[in-house]
C-alpha cells in the first residue's frame, strides 16, 4: 500500500480507533468505517453477551471494510484481573500482580500465551496490555493490581513476557501507560492526574520499563492522560507535543506507534471538549487516537482536522509519518480483513485458563 494513494480524509481516518456502544452495528459505525475509513474499533465486554456473538460482530465489522484499501485494528484491553473483556463463559485469568506473585515472568508468559492464543484466534489483532506502571501506592485503584508489582525490574521482565507472548500470536501489544500512571493516585477516568513526583524519578524508575520494553521490540506505546509539573505544561502528557517529542521519540530513539489513552475518558471531555483534544492529539505527535463520542461529534471534529491539514494548520508531513508507521505494523502483522478466523474451542481454553488459576489458589 503506497500512501501517496490515500487521500488527506483516509490518513486522518486510519490514525483514529473508535468505540461502540452497541450489541450491533450503528449508522454511526458505518459511516466511520465505510466514509471516513479509520483505522480499527475498540471492543468492550458491552458488545457482546456471548462468545458467538463476538466472533460474529467481528466478522460483520471485518465485512463492513472490505472495500477499504486498508484492513481494521480490531482492538481490546484484556489484561486478565478486573480489566476482562471477554464475554462469561470464558473463565478469568487472574490479575498482573496475582500472577507474578506466584509464579514470576515463568507464569506471566503462560498465561499471557493463552490470552495471545484466544484473541487471535478470535479474530482480534491488538490488544491495549500490558500494563508496565509500577506499583508505587498500596490504595492506588485505578492500577493497583493490574500492575505486576513495585520492583522496576519485576515489572520490566514480566511486562516484556506479555509483550513477545502476543506479539509471537501475532497481536500487537501496546503497552502502557507511559510514563507511569503508578506515580499518581488519581484516576484518569474521572480527573486529570497530577504527577508530583521529581522527573528525574519518573525517569529512573517509572519510565525504567517502558525503555525496556522499546530495547525488547515494543510496536506501541500507550501514554497516558496524566500532568507533570513543569514538564507537559497545561495539557497531560497525552496532548503534549513536547512531552512526547523528548521523552518518547529522542530519549528511546523510538520509532513504533504512539496511541493516546482513550479521548472519551471524563477529565479529558470536561477539561478540554472532544474539539480541543482531538485536535492536540493530532498536534501533539501521536499515531493513533482512541474516543467514542457521538455521531455527529465524530464528524466534526474529523472534518475539522482534514481542514486544519488542507490549510497547512496541521502539516500534512506530519500525518504522512504516522500514516506509514500504521501501515507498516498492520504489514509486519498480516493484518487482514478476510483472516479465516473459525474461535477457540471454550472448553478446551476454559481447562488451560483453569490450570492458571489452580496454580493461583483462585
Amino acid at each position: 500500500m503506497e500512501i501517496k494513494e490515500l487521500s488527506i480524509k483516509e490518513k486522518i481516518g486510519q490514525m483514529v480507533i473508535i468505540g461502540m456502544d452497541t450489541n450491533y452495528i450503528t449508522d454511526r459505525i458505518k459511516n466511520m468505517i465505510q466514509n471516513y475509513k479509520i483505522g480499527g474499533v475498540i471492543l468492550y465486554r458491552k458488545n457482546f453477551s456471548t462468545y458467538s456473538e463476538m466472533l460474529k460482530l467481528i466478522r460483520e465489522l471485518k465485512e463492513l471494510n472490505k472495500n477499504n484499501q486498508i484492513p481494521l485494528f480490531i482492538a481490546i484491553d484484556q489484561e486478565g484481573g478486573r480489566v476482562n473483556r471477554m464475554p462469561k463463559e470464558l473463565k478469568n485469568l487472574p490479575s498482573a500482580n496475582v500472577i507474578a506473585n506466584v509464579g514470576g515472568e515463568k507464569l506471566v508468559k503462560e498465561a499471557s500465551e493463552i490470552t495471545g492464543e484466544l484473541l487471535y484466534k478470535s479474530g482480534f489483532n491488538l490488544n491495549f496490555a500490558p500494563v508496565l506502571d509500577l506499583r508505587r501506592y498500596e490504595k492506588q485503584k485505578v492500577i493497583g493490581d493490574r500492575s505486576f508489582g513495585y520492583d522496576k525490574e519485576k515489572v520490566s521482565e514480566c511486562g516484556i513476557a506479555v509483550m513477545k507472548a502476543l506479539q509471537k500470536n501475532n497481536i500487537v501489544s501496546v503497552v502502557k501507560h507511559f510514563p507511569g500512571h503508578g506515580a499518581t493516585k488519581q484516576d484518569s477516568h474521572y480527573f486529570l492526574p497530577e504527577i508530583k513526583i521529581p522527573m528525574e524519578k519518573i525517569e529512573n524508575e517509572d519510565m525504567y520499563p517502558f525503555e525496556q520494553a522499546i530495547k525488547n521490540g515494543a510496536d506501541a506505546v500507550l501514554v497516558g492522560h496524566l500532568l507533570i509539573m513543569g514538564v507537559t505544561g497545561m495539557y497531560p502528557a497525552s496532548l503534549s507535543r513536547k512531552f512526547i517529542t523528548k521523552y518518547l521519540r529522542a530519549k528511546y530513539r523510538y520509532n513504533g506507534l504512539v496511541v493516546t489513552d482513550d479521548l472519551k475518558m471524563r477529565a479529558i471531555k470536561f477539561f478540554y471538549g472532544p474539539d480541543t483534544a482531538v485536535r492536540k492529539a493530532f498536534e501533539a505527535g501521536n499515531d493513533i487516537i482512541v474516543f467514542r463520542f457521538n455521531k455527529d461529534e465524530e464528524q466534526r471534529v474529523l472534518d475539522k482536522i482534514e481542514s486544519l491539514v488542507k490549510t497547512g494548520k496541521i502539516k500534512e508531513n506530519r500525518i504522512n509519518k504516522s500514516v506509514k508507521r500504521i501501515l507498516k505494523i498492520k504489514e509486519k502483522y498480516n493484518i487482514s480483513d478476510s483472516q479465516n478466523f473459525e474461535g477457540i474451542d471454550v472448553e478446551e481454553i476454559n481447562k488451560e485458563i483453569s490450570k492458571i488459576r489452580t496454580k493461583c489458589k483462585i
